[in-house]
C-alpha cells in the first residue's frame, strides 16, 4: 500500500492524495515526515521514565514539574483508594474539546509515558514547531489524565486496590477512580477521547508472525455495532494513525475487538458523543520496555491532535479503517517446531509453544516460562522459533560442584557450563536477602539442595531443557523460557530476568 510521504516544509499546508482511497477528497494540513518526528521524539522525551514500572511518586513529582512551568492547567481531580493523587492537566483554549486518559490499568503505562512527552514538546519553545503548538493552543481544549490507577501502577497490577477492572466500570462507576472519569466526562463534554491502553504481546497480524505493535479501534456504542458520525470520525482519525504507522512498522498494526461492551469507558464515550479512539500498545521485539512503542503513541497521537485541529482528519475515507485486520491470538515467545520428545516405548515429534509470564518485584521482574502448547501447531508462531527436524529433547543437568557466593559466578562462567549441559547450579552460604535476588546470568541460581530441570515436556510444565543432534550434541537451550543458541557468543544471548531460587 503507497503512503505519502510527510514534510515538515515551513509547515505550511500541503495536499496530498488520500492514499487509502484514491477516490476521496484531497487530504491538506500540516504534515511531518519520519526524520523530523524522531527528532522531535529524541528531543521531548521525558529522561525520568525510561522503564515499565514506574511508580505514582515518579509520575507525582513530573506534574508538579510541569504545574512550576505554568504552561498547563493543573488540577488534582480527586484520590484513588489508597489516597494517592489524580491529576488531570489542561491545554489550549480551543472549542475543540479532547480527553485523553492513560493508565486505568496500572501494568499499561506505555501511553502514560507518552503523555510525558507531549507535555515537555507542548512546552518547548523556538524549535520550528511553534505553529503546531499555536495550532494546539488555539483550536483545541486538552484535558490529560495520566495515571487514572495508580494503585495499580504501584504494584504493577490491572486492577485498583479493590480488585475492580476500572475499564468495566463506566456502566456503574461504583469505584472511585471510574466514577471520577465519569464525572469528568460529564463536567468536560468532549467531541474526542483517547483511551490508551497496553495489549498482551502475544498478537499477531492474521496469517503472519508480525506480533500487533499497535492495535487500534473505533468502539462500538451499541451492540448492532451502528456506523454514525461519530463513530466515523473515530475511524477517520484511525485511518491518519495507520498512514504513519506503516512507514515505522508495516504489517504491524491491527484493530482490537470491536464487540460491544456496555460497561467499558471506550464504548461509553462513544456513545456520550465523543469520537473516541482506543490505542493498544503490543509487543515488538527487542523491545521488553515498549520504548519504541511509546514514541509511535507520541507521533500518532500527537499528530491526530494535528489534523483534530485542522480538521483534516475529516477527508480520510473511513473504508481505510476497514482494511485494517483484527487482531489474531497466535504469538508464542519461542516456537518448537517438529522435536522428538517422546518415551523411550512411545516415540512423539510434535511442536512446542513457550510462553514466559512475569512477576514484578518493586520496578523490576523476573520471568518464569513455561509450555503452552504441544501438538500440530502450524498456524502458531514464535517471536524465535527453531526447526527441530531431526532434533530430539536432552535434559539438563546440575553441576557438579556448587559454589561458595553468587559473587563467584560470571556470565562467562556460567555460559560455559551452560554450554556443556549444565542448566543449574548451587550456591553455598547466601547472605539474607540474596536468597530471592534478581539475575541476568544464562544459568538457574539455586540456593537449597536441588533445583529441578525438566525432566519431560508437559503442559504448563517447566522450560528447562535443550535440543541436540541424533548424537547428542547440544544445538539450543531453553532456560527458562528463552531460546539460546550455543553457537552465539556469549555477547548475542538475550537479556535473562531470573531469580535466585
Amino acid at each position: 500500500m503507497k503512503i505519502a510521504l510527510l514534510s515538515l516544509g515551513l509547515l505550511a499546508a500541503t495536499t496530498c492524495s488520500n492514499p487509502f482511497n484514491s477516490g476521496s477528497k484531497a487530504i491538506t494540513g500540516m504534515q511531518l515526515d519520519t526524520a523530523k518526528w524522531n527528532a522531535m521524539h529524541e528531543q521531548y522525551k521525558e529522561q525520568a521514565l525510561f522503564h515499565r514500572r514506574f511508580k505514582h511518586k515518579d509520575v507525582d513529582s513530573l506534574i508538579q514539574v510541569h504545574q512550576g512551568n505554568k504552561l498547563f492547567q493543573v488540577s488534582q481531580i480527586g484520590k484513588s483508594v489508597q489516597g494517592r493523587a489524580i491529576y488531570e492537566l489542561e491545554y489550549g483554549k480551543g472549542d475543540k474539546k479532547v480527553m485523553l486518559w492513560s493508565q486505568m490499568h496500572g501494568d499499561e503505562p506505555t501511553a502514560t509515558m507518552a503523555l510525558f512527552d507531549i507535555f515537555n514538546f507542548l512546552e518547548g519553545k523556538g524549535d520550528g514547531y511553534d505553529s503546531i503548538r499555536n495550532l494546539l493552543h488555539d483550536k483545541l481544549n486538552l484535558h490529560f489524565i495520566p495515571m487514572l490507577n495508580p494503585d495499580g501502577a504501584e504494584r504493577y497490577m490491572r486492577r485498583n486496590a479493590q480488585s475492580i477492572d476500572l475499564n468495566r466500570d463506566a456502566r456503574a462507576g461504583q469505584t472511585v477512580e471510574g466514577a471520577l472519569l465519569r464525572s469528568r466526562a460529564k463536567a468536560v463534554n468532549p467531541r474526542y477521547g483517547f483511551n490508551l491502553h497496553d495489549q498482551n504481546i502475544y498478537y499477531n497480524v492474521p496469517g503472519t508472525k508480525n506480533p500487533v505493535s499497535i492495535s487500534l479501534l473505533a468502539p462500538a456504542f451499541n451492540t448492532e455495532r451502528d456506523i454514525n458520525d461519530i463513530r466515523e470520525g473515530a475511524m477517520q482519525i484511525i485511518v491518519g494513525m495507520n498512514g504513519i504507522l506503516q512507514k515505522y512498522i508495516p504489517d504491524a498494526v491491527a484493530k482490537y475487538d470491536d464487540t460491544y461492551t456496555p460497561r467499558g469507558f471506550g464504548d461509553n464515550f462513544q456513545s456520550w458523543d465523543a469520537s473516541t479512539v482506543l490505542i493498544e500498545s503490543g509487543g515488538l521485539k527487542g523491545d521488553p520496555e515498549k520504548q519504541k512503542i511509546r514514541k509511535l503513541n507520541f507521533i500518532i497521537i500527537l499528530n491526530a491532535l494535528i489534523q483534530i485541529a485542522e480538521g483534516s482528519y475529516e477527508q480520510y475515507d473511513a473504508k481505510g479503517y476497514e482494511e485494517i485486520p483484527f487482531n489474531a491470538s497466535q504469538l508464542h515467545d519461542v516456537m518448537i517446531r517438529g522435536l522428538e520428545f517422546g518415551s523411550d516405548s512411545i516415540s512423539l515429534k510434535s511442536d512446542i509453544a513457550i510462553r514466559r509470564g512475569e512477576t514484578t518485584v518493586d520496578r523490576d521482574y523476573f520471568i518464569r516460562g513455561r509450555v503452552e502448547d504441544i501438538g500440530d501447531l502450524q498456524e502458531s508462531y514464535g517471536y524465535d522459533e527453531v526447526q527441530a527436524d531431526g532434533m530430539k529433547f536432552i535434559i539438563g543437568k546440575i553441576a557438579p560442584q556448587p559454589v561458595d557466593s553468587l559473587k563467584n559466578i560470571t556470565k562467562e562462567m556460567a555460559y560455559d557450563l551452560l554450554k556443556k549441559g549444565f542448566m543449574g547450579i548451587q550456591v553455598k552460604g547466601l547472605a539474607v536477602g540474596q536468597a530471592n535476588s534478581l539475575h541476568n546470568l544464562p544459568i538457574h541460581v539455586f540456593a537449597g539442595n536441588s533445583f529441578a530441570t525438566t525432566p519431560v515436556i508437559d503442559l504448563g510444565g517447566t522450560t528447562n531443557f535443550y535440543i541436540g543432534d541424533k548424537a547428542g550434541n547440544l544445538k539450543y537451550a531453553i532456560l527458562n523460557g528463552y531460546l539460546i543458541d550455543l553457537s552465539k557468543p556469549l555477547s548475542e544471548i538475550p537479556e535473562l530476568k531470573n531469580r535466585v531460587q
